[in-house]
């Protein structure tokens, strides 16, 4: 139960800070699946090709390594944020393409499933990004722990990374039972990372999405699909974005196919007037109105 002076402090907030950015959580059902490498590409996509603000928060925590990838040395991560030493705005470091960093806490698993009240705390500290940014991209935990559902529930929209691979496929599938049980449910998109072709990517598509119609009633979003690409690889030993990197690879053409889907989707729902904003869901979690 949140306690009166905190859902005060909620309160507040809420009537403050006007609704502003799209929070989407990527997420995965296990590791080896290019999650990270998604979210990075992506965040630089958006922000490069779109013209937007983006913010990339690395929140696998325990084995965080966005910084890395971008051969980033931040002097601040969510480990200080979290243990109350730091504001999350104080650990933001420029990326590429103008794409802000907040680094994770890289090793410290006892953060990889936070209690409820350090959940709670990294809720708030995100929502107040929601003026300065215009995307949030979030790279959660692999699996289906009880910070990565916080995260995907409270976000936009939940972009689940899958490759073809059958323990890839049912371990997705498990993150969509779980997070499509929320109370506060994202919409759910599903992404086919390393496919072999574009009929194998959609023969994945359709075999998750139809198993989660059936059995949950979920529809799933078609996110789109990346191409195995040795320029993939090749982009991560040299600690660099493939789309920048590669930009005319087929991996950089199918990223780019996915952002601009993100985009569209995020326009439709403007013009609809549907979603309350992430801050809103965030005090809604608590059970806080203003």
């Amino acid at each position: 139960m949140i306690m009166g002076d905190q859902a005060e402090k909620l309160r507040r907030l809420v009537r403050e800070v006007r609704p502003h950015a799209r929070v989407v959580t990527i997420a995965s059902g296990k590791g080896g699946v290019g999650k990270t490498n998604i979210a990075v590409n992506l965040a630089i996509a958006l922000g490069r090709d779109h013209g937007r603000r983006v913010t990339l928060i690395d929140a696998d925590l325990g084995l965080a390594n966005v910084d890395l990838m971008l051969d980033l040395q931040p002097r601040w991560n969510l480990s200080h944020v979290l243990a109350g030493q730091r504001r999350l705005e104080d650990s933001i470091v420029a990326g590429p393409e103008g794409v802000e960093i907040v680094a994770g806490a890289s090793g410290l698993s006892r953060l990889a499933d936070l209690e409820d009240w350090e959940r709670r705390g990294l809720l708030e500290q995100l929502a107040r990004l929601e003026e300065r940014t215009d995307y949030c991209l979030i790279d959660t935990s692999a699996g289906i722990g009880g910070t990565v559902v916080s995260l995907a529930a409270s976000a936009d929209d939940c972009l689940i990374v899958v490759t073809p691979e059958p323990t890839s496929i049912a371990d997705a599938y498990a993150t969509i039972k779980v997070v499509s049980r929320a109370s506060e449910r994202p919409r759910l998109h599903l992404l086919v990372n390393m496919a072999g072709s574009r009929p194998e990517a959609g023969r994945v598509y359709e075999r998750v999405a139809g198993v989660a119609r059936k059995f949950l009633g979920v529809e799933l979003i078609d996110a789109g699909y990346i191409l195995c690409d040795g320029h993939v690889a090749r982009a991560v030993r040299r600690r660099r974005p493939f789309v920048t990197e590669f930009p005319n690879s087929q991996a950089a053409w199918c990223l780019r196919q996915v952002a601009e889907k993100l985009t569209d989707g995020a326009a439709h729902e403007e013009t609809t007037g549907r979603g309350h904003g992430f801050f809103q869901r965030v005090a809604g979690l608590f059970g806080v109105t203003a």
